[in-house]
This record gives C-alpha cells, sequence and structure tokens, in this order.
C-alpha cells in the first residue's frame, strides 16, 4: 500500500511483497470478511491491496458468481498481484484511492484493511472518496489497528521511551497514525451508515518464544520504518544500533508480551 501523497509508503523496502504475505493470516482475514458480510455472489472491491495475497483469499468467499478488484497504488505490487493472483474473477488496477473512482463502476462490498494507518491526515476523505463507489445497501469494512506498537509489557524504560517518541515522530512527519482503529466508527457514523458493527480483538500477541514470521515482520518494521522515521534516538549513546540492539533483545525474550488491538467496523450505505 503506497501512497502517492505527500508522504513516501513508510515500509517501502526490497522484501515488503514478502513481508506483507507472510503476515497474512488467512483464518483471521476470512473470519474478518464473513462478520463483516461477505457473501457468494457479490462484487467487491479490496482497496490498499498490497501484493494481491488478500484479494485472492477474498475471492474465495465471493464464488460462485462473484467478482473482485484489488486497487493500490503501488506499481510494483500490483505488477506482483498480476502476475500472482489475477484470474477470470480476479483483477488489479494501480490507482491513487484519492482520486475520482468513478471509472471502476460500484460494489457491493468495499474492505479497507491496514490502509488508513499509512493516512492520519486525510484517512476520512479517503473513506468518503471510497463510499462513493458503494452500492446503496453494500457493505463497507474498515478495518485498522490501535495504540500500534505500543503495547509491551516489562520492556526496558529507555526502549519504551524512544518507542513512544518514534510513534510521535511518524505521526508529525510521515502522516502515519498509531491509533487509526479507534476512528473507524466515526467515520461510518458521520457518514450516515446503518447498521454499524465493531469488533476488537488482538492482533499481535506475543508470548514465549518468537516465530521466524514475527520475528521477521518486526525486525522489518523496525529496520525499515524506525529507521526511516527521522527519530534522533537520543537516549541511547549509539543511536538506531544501540536502540536496535535493545529492541531486538526484547523481543527475542520468552518473557516478553505485547499486544497490539485491532478495531473492525462494518456499516451499510444508506439508501438514496
Amino acid at each position: 500500500m503506497t501512497t502517492l501523497l505527500a508522504h513516501s509508503y513508510l515500509m517501502e523496502n526490497d522484501q515488503e511483497i514478502l513481508r506483507l504475505k507472510l503476515k497474512t493470516d488467512r483464518v483471521a482475514l476470512e473470519k474478518q470478511a464473513l462478520w463483516a458480510g461477505i457473501k457468494p455472489g457479490m462484487r467487491v472491491a479490496d482497496v490498499g491491496c498490497g501484493a494481491g495475497q488478500t484479494t485472492y483469499f477474498l475471492d474465495q468467499l465471493i464464488q460462485p458468481g462473484g467478482e473482485i478488484i484489488g486497487i493500490d497504488s503501488s506499481s510494483e505490487r500490483i505488477k506482483h498481484a498480476r502476475m500472482n493472483f489475477s484470474n477470470e474473477t480476479t483483477k488489479f488496477i494501480c490507482r491513487d484511492i484519492t482520486d475520482d473512482l468513478d471509472d471502476i463502476g460500484t460494489f457491493d462490498f468495499i474492505w479497507v484493511r491496514f490502509l488508513l494507518e499509512y493516512h492520519r491526515s486525510n484517512s476520512f476523505e479517503i473513506v468518503k472518496n471510497i463510499s462513493k463507489i458503494l452500492n446503496p445497501g453494500g457493505i463497507l469494512c474498515l478495518i485498522d489497528l490501535d495504540h500500534n506498537c505500543l503495547n509491551h509489557y516489562n520492556a526496558p524504560p529507555l526502549l519504551m521511551k524512544s518507542l513512544s517518541g518514534i510513534m510521535s515522530q511518524l505521526e508529525t512527519t510521515k502522516n502515519f497514525d498509531p491509533y487509526a482503529g479507534r476512528k473507524l466508527y466515526s467515520y461510518l457514523y458521520d457518514l450516515n451508515f446503518e447498521d454499524i458493527d465493531m469488533d476488537l480483538s488482538a492482533h499481535h500477541l506475543l508470548f514465549g518464544k518468537l516465530n521466524k514470521t514475527d520475528e521477521f515482520n518486526w525486525t522489518t518494521k523496525a529496520k525499515v520504518a524506525v529507521k526511516n522515521s527521522g527519530y534522533d534516538f537520543s537516549e541511547f549513546p549509539g543511536g538506531f544500533d544501540e536502540f536496535f540492539e535493545e529492541f531486538q533483545a526484547f523481543f527475542l525474550d520468552p518473557r516478553r508480551f505485547t499486544y497490539t488491538p485491532i478495531i473492525s467496523c462494518r456499516g451499510c450505505k444508506p439508501p438514496l
């Protein structure tokens, strides 16, 4: 999910397609989509589809008779999606989600997962724009993290001070929103959506020995987003390198407990 707006995608790196694929939990994703109301025969838009794996999984839930379009502004990830996941019912387009999208038609179900956190200053405007291509009575499902990367028990005080400072830095300079999840209900409420429902659960729930996928995901986030945040790491005389050593030591400790809430919000567009 790359933005064509004022800020480049926070997690851009050579291994981002791999990271996105590894961290996508098919069982959790299908549970969220079924809860939201996805059904066979629907025309679906996956907004911020990334490398296309999520779009492919959603396509399995709308057959027979369904059609899905994955939309992302990263030409690299759309290219990967087309090469690996395109078929008769699954298509991908490269678009800026802030532009007029009327030319791609309307949809019965729109899925927006882990996208709005990268658009702190204009996330409501994005939701408003996306809702224009939703059919009356159609379902809009918004899913994002909340208090992102900030819930760690017994982490060293200097590490926690840095993490708090890093997230504040990302808010002010990179358009990133660590608190995107808590805002989703208000977006649908303010757009007069009906039958709004919410769900709150744990996305990251880390305890005991860290598995390889979570280790890769969190280490990559530290190496890419944190290192490029612009934060000065003044708590550590050795700068980022010393911070990263402390970060790794904490996350590899099986006594560590870390969690991140995930908030899901779904609602139906009111009739005309």
